[in-house]
């Protein structure tokens, strides 16, 4: 979502990260440059304007033109301001839910994505916080709009208020309120109707629930997508009914992000959450830190850690080790790494988070690789037996005719499948050998919090230096590259794999 405008902002800052020393012309013109690329990220004007003051204020000071290099200083002003416009006063993911049953209030324009986020965060709180969930859908006037969330409650296994034909809002408000006291619930969830567009009915229907239910918070979802016109909305319903945060959902979209930037300023509510698709565990908690680094190329390393974790399990991966540090990787190891590539995202997905990778991504995805190859790969894995999988070196010309005939594909691609199970078994023999206890449990380790190098760690590093280290890296490795990386170039095993027919 937000590549468009950290493409713009890298290249203006890479001009500017290059020169010995900076003249106050060269912040001007660089920050025109950026004020650009926020207006085309779709940032409102004053907000744009605001910005850059701020920043050419803090860069134009001694302490940058005296500073050894004063690009990566602008860098760092940039996204210390980014950060500081994105962050509010108060703690994005903590709601106000103390004294039960607490009431939040959904708001929100229709096709915001307001029943789907009710759901969302109702999973949430009750896997995170164990909190005890009641929804109510107040939509009366969207056709089946109730019948939605009730659907989606039996899928998180979160109750419902049961339908009661003909009754107005107001009056399920207080039947939710009653329920969730009897029942003994933590937090009921009202979810209200939308419309296409602010009216005095919509707005005096919200308010009327609002008296009623006196809720604790009142959360407006706004679609991502939607761009400046989503600052009016959040003004509106702010002046109207009050609210507390915001939810942005569809930032998995190609929108530009400018909305958030100029939300957050205008209005000065926090964003709370960003929905991120259709799932219902798909809304996190919205991290200005991250947002800021992502914008400007810097990488969401925190966010890469996170999902790396939540997808492994530490033990499984303690056991791959000590195989790997033996030299034994079959094809099943290599299956687990692959879908363990696609849970993260795909090729792209996990690029894009590392610091200075974002562009390596796009020269991989020119290239011709992209995840569908992964799955392929993982079609020709299935195809072998439990044999043939355990011992790749089985593979003789017959089975691997069978083999490929029965993943739909050419012994040619099997052929290079096996050179990049090869290549990878011989990397991780060498790294479990290399160092002090072993290159590869470091990075493992790393990988779980135990020692290696930490999220905080890494994001201070500058991009520049993290992407040279990843070259120097890859020049030190078989076939010259990462596992399946050639140094720079594409994966040794992958290379003419994804030309497009």
């Amino acid at each position: 979502m937000f590549e468009n405008l950290s493409e713009r902002l890298s290249g203006v800052l890479d001009r500017l990260t290059k020169q010995g020393s900076l003249s106050d012309d060269d912040v001007k013109t660089a920050l025109r440059e950026v004020r650009v690329a926020l207006l085309e990220a779709d940032v409102s004007l004053p907000v744009a304007r605001e910005f850059v003051n701020k920043v050419q204020e803090q860069a134009t000071g001694q302490a940058v033109t005296k500073s050894v290099t004063p690009g990566q200083q602008v860098v760092k002003i940039v996204h210390d301001a980014l950060v500081d416009t994105l962050t509010g006063d108060e703690d994005p993911g903590a709601l106000k839910i103390d004294n039960p049953p607490a009431p939040i209030l959904m708001v929100g324009l229709q096709g915001s994505g307001k029943t789907t986020t009710t759901a969302k965060l109702a999973k949430r709180l009750k896997e995170r916080e164990g909190k005890r969930v009641l929804m109510a859908s107040l939509d009366v006037n969207r056709p089946a709009a109730m019948e939605q969330l009730a659907i989606l409650g039996g899928q998180i296994g979160v109750d419902t208020l049961p339908i009661v034909k003909g009754e107005d809002p107001v009056a399920i408000a207080k039947r939710a309120k009653t329920q969730a006291s009897l029942g003994g619930y933590d937090v009921y969830m009202l979810d209200t109707a939308g419309r296409l567009h602010i009216d005095h009915e919509l707005i005096a229907q919200a308010a009327a629930v609002r008296d009623v239910a006196n809720p604790r918070e009142t959360l407006l979802v706004v679609d991502g997508l939607t761009g400046q016109d989503a600052v009016n909305v959040a003004t509106e319903f702010d002046d109207k009914i009050g609210v507390s945060g915001v939810v942005l959902t569809r930032m998995d979209g190609d929108g530009r992000g400018g909305a958030a930037l100029s939300m957050r300023a205008v209005t000065g509510k926090p964003i709370r959450f960003v929905g991120l698709g259709e799932k219902m565990d798909a809304i996190e908690t919205f991290e200005p830190e991250r947002i800021a680094g992502r914008i400007l190329g810097m990488g969401d390393i925190v966010s890469l850690v996170e999902k790396a974790q939540q997808t492994i399990e530490a033990e499984q991966a303690e056991r791959m080790m000590k195989r790997f540090q033996k030299g034994q990787f079959n094809m099943n190891d290599l299956k687990m790494q692959l879908e363990q590539m696609q849970k993260m995202g795909g090729m792209e997905g996990v690029m894009g988070m590392m610091p200075g990778m974002g562009k390596m991504a796009k020269q991989v995805q020119d290239a011709g690789f992209d995840d569908k190859i992964v799955a392929r790969q993982i079609a020709l894995i299935q195809s072998m037996t439990k044999k043939e999988r355990a011992n790749p070196k089985l593979l003789q010309a017959s089975r691997k005719k069978r083999i490929a005939r029965g993943a739909g594909l050419e012994v040619s691609e099997l052929n290079k499948l096996l050179k990049m199970q090869r290549q990878m078994g011989d990397m991780m023999k060498k790294m479990g050998k290399m160092g002090k206890g072993g290159m590869l449990k470091q990075a493992m380790g790393g990988m779980f919090g135990k020692g290696g190098p930490t999220a905080e760690d890494m994001q201070g590093m500058d991009p520049k230096a993290m992407e040279q280290a990843a070259k120097q890296m890859g020049k030190g490795m078989p076939g010259g590259g990462l596992p399946g990386l050639g140094g720079g170039g594409l994966p040794p095993g992958l290379s003419g794999f994804g030309k497009k027919k």
